[in-house]
């Protein structure tokens, strides 16, 4: 085994000779920083989650924040159901001409949530930012709902 360096793609070369380098240990080389991210995401979400539940009174206002595309749903946690929901997927969002930035379509997704949910009649939620910072997309969506007229 004749290797230039102990680097994980040349070790993995020499393990498996014949085949290269196997595209599992690639994805996990390359994506070790990002899983570290959402794993990080998801322990403060866990952590946000002890305090935060909507009831019939208060639910919550959560949202999901993809690369691309952000999603706002509020939820029933005692009966388990989702109320209203919004994304930048649905055909209303896409056919408006496009944004010219992520966080004016977050902002928009907020608005929209909360003309839904008004029109519902839910008035008062809790936010529930998922983990993520309240900043950039995530702020946008909860400053849409205000702007729609829902009360945090």
């Amino acid at each position: 085994m004749n290797r230039c360096c102990v680097c994980a793609t040349h070790v993995a070369e020499s393990v498996y000779p014949e085949y290269g380098v196997p595209d599992t240990i690639l994805r996990g080389i390359m994506m070790g920083s990002l899983d570290f991210r959402k794993k990080a995401r998801l322990k403060r979400k866990k952590r946000i989650r002890k305090a935060l539940s909507g009831t019939d009174e208060r639910p919550r206002l959560t949202v999901f924040r993809s690369a691309r595309h952000i999603y706002a749903q509020i939820i029933n946690d005692i009966s388990g159901q989702t109320l209203v929901s919004a994304s930048s997927m649905e055909k209303v969002v896409k056919a408006r001409d496009g944004f010219d930035s992520k966080v004016e379509a977050a902002g928009h997704i907020g608005k929209l949530i909360g003309e839904r949910a008004m029109g519902k009649g839910i008035n008062k939620v809790v936010f529930d930012r998922n983990g993520y910072q309240y900043h950039g997309r995530v702020k946008a969506v909860s400053d849409g709902a205000r702007e729609a007229g829902l009360k945090f």
